[in-house]
């Protein structure tokens, strides 16, 4: 297998997420020009959030991304929000998608959407891609790479990117415990896990700001992050930018890290894993974190609290998702498995508050 095979592919669209084609090409005509009119749609399979559809027309290409479909968490879903970051970040930061149109008629397509350029690449999801051929030294280095273009993002000039106003970065700690808990309460379903005590345990123990306001993320992860195909180890893209702002970066470490399980975790957190982070090779969270530290400058005190925010906060954006699924607004059979996701995240987080999980 080579590895064009690997490269990330759009497919058929999933039952329920149909685009009203015709009004598409009318309207984005005056936008591509005659290529609007002989458009094609596939949607790209990953992702539970803001859905990812590819156009294409003859040799050209672009990608489409609009809210999910019965969603009930608007403020995640700013289309224009995630327009205006990649629109700034496109001259400082060469690994965002560069955006190309907006749109806020919802008589198009029933939302807001926007189009960006297409960056065709390997994309690495729950299992390793062995066919990559890597070493156990290749295979480090690649995900080392993929955190320094984290700790590059968070070393953007805000005021260089046009970013400096974008965001509260004061308070930010804060206002993402109290937020967070907030979502939890909105979204719980009377099948789910209690989280009270780790919601407790994490207003208790909030650290003071790390004084440095940055560009985050707010979901980097691997499947999240576009590999070169001819040259694995090189990142060509970052995706995803629904929940990027301006705030604390050790709290975008500890979101990413949420994700990172090590072989020395817990099985029951190993086999709910969804991307290949205990892969023979795979860098620790305590070498990762050192990492980080040399790139950025900035000291990581206190990581139990970063980390146990990384899992309560996926806890609650798979119980956000579940929410959509229980109450029947998507008929998406992948979202029924939150539920357990939600209990296998807070047992993981009852851990790091008794101490028995420090890196």
């Amino acid at each position: 297998m080579s590895t064009a095979d690997l490269i990330d592919r759009a497919g058929g669209i999933r039952k329920g997420e149909e685009i009203d084609l015709v009004r598409l090409k009318e309207y984005l005509e005056p936008v591509l020009g005659p290529a609007a009119q002989q458009l094609q749609v596939k949607q790209f399979p990953g992702g539970h959030s803001n859905l990812t559809y590819l156009l294409s027309s003859d040799d050209q290409q672009w990608v489409m991304r609009r809210p999910p479909f019965g969603s009930k968490v608007k403020s995640a879903h700013d289309m224009s929000r995630e327009y205006r970051v990649l629109s700034a970040l496109k001259n400082v930061y060469s690994y965002g998608p560069v955006p190309e149109h907006f749109c806020d008629d919802h008589s198009i397509i029933g939302c807001d959407f926007y189009l960006m350029n297409y960056i065709e690449g390997l994309v690495i999801r729950r299992e390793y891609p062995t066919e990559l051929g890597l070493s156990k030294d290749q295979i480090r280095q690649q995900l080392f790479n993929f955190f320094d273009v984290l700790s590059e993002l968070h070393s953007v000039d805000l005021v260089e990117a046009g970013l400096d106003t974008f965001g509260r970065p004061e308070g930010y700690v804060r206002r993402q415990v109290e937020g967070w808990c907030r979502r939890w309460r909105d979204s719980a379903t009377p099948d789910t896990v209690n989280v009270d005590n780790t919601m407790q345990w994490l207003n208790d123990n909030m650290p003071p700001e790390s004084g440095k306001a940055s560009v985050i993320h707010n979901d980097y992860k691997l499947d999240n992050v576009i590999f070169n195909a001819d040259d694995p180890l090189k990142v060509i893209g970052v995706l995803d930018w629904e929940m990027a702002t301006v705030g604390d970066p050790l709290m975008d470490l500890g979101c990413t890290l949420g994700y990172w399980v090590q072989t020395s975790d817990p099985d029951f957190f190993r086999e709910s894993r969804t991307m290949p982070s205990d892969i023979d090779g795979a860098p620790t969270r305590s070498e990762i974190i050192q990492r980080f530290q040399e790139k950025t400058g900035l000291s990581v005190e206190n990581f139990p609290f970063y980390f146990c925010f990384g899992l309560f906060r996926l806890c609650v954006i798979g119980q956000q998702i579940y929410y959509r699924y229980y109450h029947g607004h998507t008929k998406d059979e992948r979202f029924a498995g939150f539920l357990k996701k939600a209990f296998v995240l807070q047992q993981m987080c009852e851990l790091i508050i008794k101490g028995e999980v420090t890196d």
